[in-house]
């Protein structure tokens, strides 16, 4: 059997549940891989380049800022998994003007999505909005700030379901990332200087990837359950929701990329970090289905 260490770079369902799915379901143990999951969350990019990693906002802008040449091996959503929201009386991302947010560091994907998304509404992040820069969590602060009025909206991830807290709150959700901004995210990275892509182990892994992409668009009741494990907080109606919205919907069964959107996210990306774009959609995302792949 095979073994690879596979790193995750953020935490919710947007990162896990493909891999939890493989996991439990067995796919990985049927592919002939052992799989150590490992948590790279603070981890720098010198430490996750040499292993698979989970997160392609991140290694994007990796080999954009430190030249490292990840590739991508599959997608699994065009549409960041982050929301905005807000307390009542704010009712567009134009509102935001003068406002309090909380948002992540802008070297991070998310960061770096919220400040294209602000900008695609008018306002420039870093001075048309007093943001409070926090990195990455279970959001229950941003949560607590928002209900005390400290704050007067956040961007926060999937590990809430955003629309069933904004109903319990009173809030507003004021934006859904994916319909403003499509960048191919989130599915399994190498570095090739480190773990070549048509290595045994990598290519297993993709494999039970693909078949748990296969499980989210076709059994609701397994992946329900699965999600339930990370929306610990919601009931079973609004985790079904959320995935019927937010999952089922957004996540591809193939792994493979539209290449223009690919090249158009890699270009907004760049322009809002200042540095050329290196690279080609083509040369980083490499989703051709090669020879064991499940078509």
């Amino acid at each position: 059997m095979h073994t690879i260490d596979l790193a995750y770079v953020g935490r919710g369902p947007h990162e896990e549940l493909v891999t939890y799915i493989a996991d439990q379901e067995d796919f990985y143990a049927d592919e002939g891989v052992h799989v150590a999951l490992r948590d790279g969350c603070t981890w720098d990019a010198q430490r996750l380049r040499r292993g698979a990693v989970i997160g392609l906002g991140r290694t994007v802008l990796s080999r954009l800022i430190d030249g490292i040449p990840w590739v991508a091996l599959n997608v699994n959503t065009y549409r960041p998994l982050f929301w905005i929201l807000a307390r009542p009386g704010i009712s567009s991302v134009a509102d935001l003007a003068g406002r309090r947010l909380t948002v992540h560091p802008p070297h991070t994907g998310p960061g770096c999505f919220t400040r294209i998304v602000l900008r695609q509404a008018g306002l420039d992040p870093d001075h048309d909005v007093r943001t409070t820069v926090r990195w990455p969590g279970d959001f229950g602060m941003d949560l607590r700030r928002l209900a005390e009025g400290s704050i007067d909206a956040a961007v926060v991830g999937d590990t809430i379901a955003p629309e069933a807290v904004a109903a319990e709150h009173g809030w507003q959700v004021l934006a859904f990332f994916g319909d403003h901004f499509r960048i191919p995210t989130v599915g399994v990275a190498v570095d090739p200087t480190h773990l070549r892509p048509d290595d045994p182990a990598v290519e297993a892994v993709v494999r039970a990837h693909l078949r748990a992409l296969r499980v989210i668009r076709d059994d609701p009741g397994t992946t329900v359950r699965h999600l339930r494990t990370f929306l610990g907080r919601h009931t079973e109606d609004e985790v079904r929701a959320h995935y019927e919205a937010y999952i089922a919907r957004q996540f591809t069964t193939d792994g493979r990329v539209d290449s223009a959107i690919g090249a158009d996210a890699i270009t907004a990306v760049a322009a809002e970090l200042g540095v050329p774009a290196t690279f080609t959609a083509a040369e980083f995302y490499r989703t051709a289905t090669p020879a064991g792949r499940p078509q």
